[in-house]
């Protein structure tokens, strides 16, 4: 089992509620085995992605179990069951902090099928439905721990140690996320003479290792402020033109299925995809999605966009090795737009005295994008 920060917190739960045998529990346990997987980005701050959706379909499945009493005066008894149903599972997970856009595939197949990866010979899953009557039960079989040895061993039940854990990790993950905020809204009171600081923060949110959320968000609002002042005339006729500045729209969540768009923008209709690879299949479908149209790529690259270009035109050569197949492919690829351009985007936006208008925009767009409005933000602020 492999040992992060997190692990700490995780054996911690354990023995406050089961003593001497919390080592003997994890190491026995595939289900906190799993947690211990699922809660390395704990202590990695905002630019590390959390993940909540199958922590949810765990919580709420055993949360249930708790509070139907099968942890008391039912225990034994949960064959019986008849199960929960769906819409309150899927209702009470969208109560939890960072779980207001929740979906429900955790619920139906992605927390069995990625538990099924890391424990192929267990046999067991944690998830049991029954899909015509939308019924489900957390299966109890991974919840029962057998302990100790010979005369010794004994059985424990982790359901309430399981909720404290996840309990643990979001708040970990809220007070990350409450710093990388509060960050956000000092750098933004930071002078455009002084941009030093601003700038480092900035470019320490657009690394290769940060989360794809973060980088996303942090890219929007750079080109959002970026062309926003710039402005085009066009009309019907020569005699009818209009000045309109340029204005960049976000279309989504990060990592939605938008068929390889990421952001919009109005009036020129440019397409943007915001991408952490340089791999030409990815890049090519992209363009095939909507069916070989313009598209701007913003990549989570510290090389420069010749060198992207370079490796691409390599990469469609091996691929395709007809020219004028390849051709078409890069004269899709309209622009790459890789992290040493952002920040010298960022840079320029900062001497125009658009600092505030950056920070805020990634304030506002974290708030969508990890499901906390305002009125939350302030109680945890309080809490804090």
């Amino acid at each position: 089992m492999k040992l992060h920060p997190f692990t700490h917190t995780i054996l911690a739960v354990l023995e406050r509620r089961f003593g001497d045998a919390a080592q003997d529990l994890i190491e026995k346990s595939p289900l906190l085995q799993y947690l211990n997987i699922k809660t390395q980005s704990a202590n990695r701050g905002a630019k590390a992605r959390g993940a909540f959706a199958n922590h949810y379909a765990l919580y709420v499945l055993i949360e249930d179990y708790i509070h139907q009493g099968y942890l008391g005066a039912k225990a034994g008894q949960y064959k019986q069951y008849e199960g929960a149903r769906y819409a309150d599972l899927f209702r009470r997970q969208r109560e939890l902090p960072f779980g207001a856009k929740l979906q429900n595939h955790a619920l139906n197949s992605r927390l069995n099928e990625e538990f099924a990866k890391y424990f192929p010979a267990s046999g067991m899953r944690p998830i049991l439905r029954d899909q015509t009557d939308q019924k489900y039960w957390i299966n109890e079989g991974l919840l029962l721990v057998q302990v100790g040895t010979g005369t010794e061993r004994r059985e424990q039940n982790i359901a309430e140690a399981v909720l404290d854990i996840i309990d643990h990790y979001v708040k970990a993950k809220r007070s990350a996320f409450e710093q990388f905020i509060d960050a956000c809204r000092k750098i933004s009171t930071l002078s455009s003479k002084d941009p030093s600081g601003a700038s480092a923060f900035i470019e320490s949110q657009l690394q290769p290792n940060v989360d794809a959320r973060i980088f996303e968000i942090v890219s929007f609002a750079i080109l959002k402020a970026h062309y926003g002042e710039q402005s085009i005339f066009w009309g019907w006729s020569a005699n009818e033109l209009r000045q309109d500045f340029l204005a960049l729209y976000k279309t989504g969540r990060t990592n939605a299925n938008d068929g390889g768009i990421d952001f919009v923008m109005k009036p020129l209709g440019r397409f943007f995809q915001v991408t952490e690879t340089i791999d030409v299949n990815k890049y090519f479908l992209d363009i095939d999605k909507i069916h070989r149209f313009p598209l701007t790529f913003v990549v989570k690259t510290t090389e420069s966009e010749e060198a992207v270009r370079r490796q691409l035109q390599a990469e469609a050569q091996r691929k395709y090795g007809v020219d004028v197949i390849v051709q078409q492919y890069m004269e899709a690829v309209e622009e790459v737009i890789p992290i040493p351009r952002l920040m010298q985007v960022f840079d320029k936006s900062v001497q125009m005295g658009k600092l505030a208008q950056i920070m805020d925009e990634i304030v506002l767009q974290s708030r969508v994008e990890f499901n906390v409005d305002e009125d939350e933000d302030n109680e945890t602020s309080d809490d804090t």
